[in-house]
């Protein structure tokens, strides 16, 4: 495989856990770890995009390269390709976007998401799911759901529960067995930097507004998602000061164990 770029989105301001980029891990500031985790992948560069001195100096701190981006990004996507554009990245260049409250994300899903998009032509971007085996993740509107074609590109995502079947009950509480093959869309993605150059001009769609899911406008203005399947879930992601609580005592755990 070619080689591939990692960007790593780091926005200062948190709604709902304020500070977190700089929420200590056993030791380094969780933006840190993800870079880290990043690195153990098979890309050439990883680079945090961050909007804060703090978040800067946490990166020249522990010797991770990073780029200054504008505050008022209304995405992180619209992150991404400022920051592609400021590393002169070729149109045929592939970008993944690792979130950077993922510390536990495996190098080996950024290797496999960025294959998929080398080897995909007709695709713009790639990304991953894996399947739901729950009623209550099903109905859960903070787990999005990908539909897929006959070839593993995405059709459409979701908050809603789909694919649908018409005779299981529409309620998690009477559905036991979940017999539909639905997917739970994981929130990484490897882009073309040619891609990103457009994305901040496409108007935003209805769909996307109507979802609150940014990946819908690629979908409205007719660029393809390829999408890798996994059978098991990755480790989940830092939104509340629950889930930092748990991946802080991970951490603290292999520190202890290593």
């Amino acid at each position: 495989m070619t080689g591939f770029v990692v960007i790593i989105p780091a926005r200062a301001a948190s709604t709902r856990l304020p500070g977190k980029m700089l929420a200590d891990l056993a030791g380094k500031p969780m933006v840190v770890r993800v870079a880290e985790r990043a690195a153990a992948s098979q890309a050439s560069r990883v680079v945090i995009a961050c909007d804060h001195p703090d978040i800067a100096q946490a990166c020249q701190s522990h010797g991770v390269e990073y780029l200054m981006t504008h505050v008022d990004h209304p995405s992180g996507t619209d992150r991404l390709a400022q920051a592609a554009q400021l590393m002169n990245l070729s149109e045929d260049n592939i970008v993944v976007n690792v979130q950077g409250d993922e510390p536990l994300i495996d190098p080996a899903l950024i290797n496999a998401v960025a294959r998929l998009l080398a080897q995909d032509a007709s695709a713009a971007i790639a990304t991953c799911a894996t399947p739901l085996r729950s009623a209550q993740s099903l109905f859960n509107p903070n787990i999005v759901k990908v539909v897929c074609d006959a070839t593993d590109h995405a059709l459409y995502f979701s908050r809603a529960p789909i694919p649908w079947c018409r005779d299981v009950p529409a309620d998690p509480q009477q559905t036991n067995d979940l017999s539909i093959p639905a997917l739970h869309h994981l929130g990484l993605y490897a882009y073309r930097a040619g891609f990103l150059n457009r994305y901040p001009a496409l108007p935003t769609g209805i769909l996307e507004r109507l979802e609150s899911l940014e990946q819908l406008r690629a979908l409205e203005h007719g660029f393809k998602i390829a999408v890798h399947r996994v059978d098991t879930h990755p480790g989940a992601g830092v939104d509340t000061l629950e889930d930092l609580i748990r991946v802080r005592t991970i951490f603290e755990n292999m520190a202890t164990s290593g």
